[in-house]
């Protein structure tokens, strides 16, 4: 069983053999990820050192660290050098998804607009389910979308904020980090504030409209005005960064 390396007990390390077929580095990288979840270890917990998991794996060095380095690439583990340092679970992060996601994008040729376009689609349909869950945990965050934040620090955190809320309440975790790494992907390519300061009012507005009708439970409505503002966004892309359009999404 997979612990933190604490030192406790001595108990004889299991034996995890891998499958016939396999590759040994990705058969090791699953079943820590599996321990990991089955196991509910939370960020910052230290997975056990090298050794102990060469003792458990019965393999070589290279697969094991070549294991590590899969997880640690895809955002699941990082990994400190040092004596006390070694492989730690990290945070599940909608921006290494991301990250991961335009690898296949840039090998796939998609562009910009096609991302644009997608995340059009997804938004709306994250505000109506937000809006039919009604979860009261979440619900009450909502109020402090209230169209106040007009500096440009606090303007900028407000929307990424209030979006990421809206997808985390549709109660879907596979539509929440597809529509949170969305838009993770476009912002750290458009790198500026979309809409100008003369806007930032009537978008915050916007957004405070939206909040209230997904705590109202008004699905219509909040898919409704989730479009049109989307509508809007789109819109600001395309004239701000006419050229970006028909980019390929490079993976960063």
């Amino acid at each position: 069983m997979l612990v933190a390396a604490t030192g406790a007990g001595n108990a004889a390390t299991p034996h995890r053999p891998v499958r016939r077929g396999d590759k040994v580095s990705e058969a090791i990288a699953r079943d820590i990820v599996r321990r990991i979840g089955a196991e509910g270890l939370s960020p910052g917990t230290q997975l056990p050192p090298e050794a102990k998991m060469l003792e458990e794996y019965r393999v070589g060095r290279g697969s094991l660290r070549e294991a590590l380095r899969i997880l640690e690439v895809h955002g699941l583990i990082s990994i400190k050098p040092g004596p006390r340092g070694g492989p730690t679970v990290d945070q599940v992060d909608t921006r290494s998804f991301g990250r991961m996601a335009s690898l296949f994008f840039q090998m796939d040729g998609v562009t910009i607009r096609e991302l644009i376009e997608a995340r059009l689609h997804m938004e709306p349909m994250l505000a109506r389910a937000a809006a039919q869950q009604q979860d009261p945990q979440l619900v009450h965050e909502l109020a402090r979308f209230d169209g106040s934040g007009h500096g440009d620090d606090e303007y900028a955190r407000n929307a990424t904020d209030f979006h990421q809320l809206v997808a985390v309440m549709s109660g879907n975790r596979i539509m929440s980090l597809f529509g949170q790494s969305l838009a993770d992907v476009l912002r750290d390519r458009l790198q500026d504030t979309l809409f100008p300061k003369s806007r930032r009012r009537e978008i915050l507005t916007v957004h405070s409209d939206i909040g209230t009708a997904i705590a109202q439970g008004d699905p219509d409505r909040a898919e409704r005005l989730m479009r049109s503002h989307m509508e809007d966004y789109v819109a600001q892309v395309k004239r701000r960064h006419p050229g970006l359009m028909q980019e390929v999404v490079d993976w960063r």
